[in-house]
């Protein structure tokens, strides 16, 4: 027992009994099963928190411990939405036309029920034709399938062209991006086949659950979030305490020498890149049907670099600190631009935080930066007085002094 994962990584037990009582305690303060001090919007707000903390993780191992700066993974994570959110509207439309043709004198035959669908669903776009990526749209299996395999498909081509071409830094950062925007653009045409700047709607009704009540439903995806963010840190926190971890950071560290050493860099950021994608994926999956939609702006690149913020403030390289940021930029957002804080007067000029959030965020982001780089995460350091070894002079290679000042110090 001594020698289990858990036990041996104490912060990754923290942080699973920490989410665990979380989980119960909304649970019981919930609408649905507990004493309704927790009212169903905001119990929504918590269940996208836990899926946004999911994706913080995913880019926390990607940038914290790899070094790879993405901006963006937010369209992973928007593509995971958009393949669950098929599935959701085609079964939804599908159960409103087949009722109101329950009582036509003739029974409808089956490709009268499909035009009928594909009308409802792409008359807003002038079409009613399904296109070819809606065709397992009927299928929540397939659909389930895709949510990790075409986020998982596009990082493997990206990731493939661009470490392959050993781009890195600031460089793969910006081809990043303009895979988001260029992916963003697409999809606001409206004959990419989902809806155009329309998006996606709806989706918060479960198709044959219409019966439930949405205090229910919301408690059920607020346990399949947690269970979801717990099992991802767990897979997250296992991967960087072993040999694969080690060598991810070394990459980020010193990535010549790695290579040197003769490990296949382009191998390791390849498996890295692709894997964080499919975490993206199912994070986006879960988020969406609480949100109730999603539109191509879901995946324009601001939203990705606010991922980078997240993970920044809450502490890069702390899968604990990237789950912290997240949740706490997630709910200040929604309790600042949710006109919640109140406004300030300041006799010539009102102060609307409404207005000036993004600023207040960027601010933030410099101030963590420049002062306190470890982040939130940082102040975990202080509470526990948590020592780190003095490394400085010690010869840890096989020559007196191997152990450079530079390197002591990180």
């Amino acid at each position: 027992m001594k020698n289990s994962f858990l036990m041996r990584n104490p912060s990754t037990l923290i942080f699973l009994t920490a989410l665990a009582a979380f989980t119960i305690v909304v649970t019981l303060l919930s609408e649905a099963f507990g004493l309704g001090l927790i009212s169903t919007s905001f119990v929504k707000t918590l269940g996208k928190t836990l899926c946004l903390g999911l994706v913080a993780v995913a880019m926390d191992l990607v940038w914290g411990y790899a070094g790879i700066l993405s901006l963006g993974h937010f369209a992973f994570f928007g593509l995971g939405g958009y393949m669950i959110g098929m599935w959701l509207m085609y079964e939804r439309t599908r159960d409103i036309v087949i009722s109101s043709m329950a009582d036509a004198p003739i029974p409808p035959t089956t490709d009268e029920i499909t035009d009928a669908i594909g009308h409802q669903i792409f008359g807003v776009v002038g079409s009613s034709e399904f296109p070819l990526i809606w065709a397992f749209a009927d299928s929540l299996t397939l659909q389930l399938v895709l949510v990790v395999v075409v986020p998982g498909a596009l990082a493997f081509v990206f990731g493939w062209l661009a470490f392959r071409s050993r781009v890195a830094g600031v460089y793969l950062s910006i081809l990043t991006q303009a895979m988001t925007l260029a992916l963003s653009f697409y999809l606001f045409q409206n004959d990419s086949g989902l809806r155009g700047n329309n998006g996606l709607s709806g989706l918060q009704n479960l198709p044959g659950l219409e019966a439930v009540p949405q205090e229910v439903v919301s408690i059920w995806f607020l346990w399949a979030s947690a269970l979801a963010l717990g099992l991802g840190y767990l897979l997250a926190a296992w991967i960087v305490s072993g040999k694969f971890g080690s060598v991810i950071r070394g990459i980020r560290d010193d990535e010549a020498r790695v290579r040197f050493l003769g490990y296949s860099v382009e191998g390791y950021k390849l498996a890295l890149f692709t894997l964080t994608a499919c975490i993206a994926g199912i994070a986006g999956a879960l988020y969406y049907p609480q949100a109730g939609i999603i539109n191509p702006a879901e995946i324009a690149p601001i939203a990705s670099i606010y991922l980078a913020v997240w993970v920044a403030i809450g502490g890069r390289g702390r899968l604990y600190g990237a789950v912290v940021g997240a949740g706490f930029v997630s709910l200040v957002s929604s309790w600042f631009t949710g006109g919640q804080a109140p406004d300030i007067p300041l006799g010539f000029y009102t102060i609307k935080w409404v207005d000036w959030w993004l600023i207040v965020l960027g601010l933030s982001f410099v101030l963590v930066t420049l002062f306190a780089p470890k982040g939130i995460a940082g102040l975990f350091d202080l509470v526990s007085d948590r020592k780190w070894p003095n490394r400085h002079g010690a010869d840890l290679g096989p020559d007196a002094g191997a152990l450079r000042e530079r390197e002591a110090s990180e």
